[in-house]
């Protein structure tokens, strides 16, 4: 499954009410690391049906950005049943990053 970009107008359907767990990250695209770790979120959404990859470009989504209090990129969250499990800043491996879920 590709990943899904999530906007203030997706953001509950895509995200809250997911039936699946969700790997959400935030990004932008003038971050170094943001895009070191894109390609590694496009193939675990390829690899892992059981969970949904989205993302939230922070520039395109302040909103969003704010009401989860974002101050540094790339921040990965795992959210499950509407509420956020799992929160990490900064550049993570493949392997990290399947650890967080």
């Amino acid at each position: 499954m590709p990943t899904v970009s999530i906007t203030n107008a997706n953001f509950t359907s895509e995200v809250i009410h997911s039936d699946k767990p969700v790997l959400l990250d935030f990004w932008a695209s003038w971050c170094g690391p943001c895009r070191m770790v894109g390609p590694v979120l496009e193939e675990i959404a390829r690899e892992r049906a059981d969970i949904k990859v989205c993302k939230i470009n922070v520039d395109e989504q302040p909103d969003l950005a704010g009401q989860f209090g974002i101050m540094s990129i790339p921040t990965l969250m795992v959210i499950k049943d509407g509420k956020v499990v799992r929160h990490s800043v900064g550049a993570k491996g493949k392997a990290q990053i399947l650890a967080m879920l």
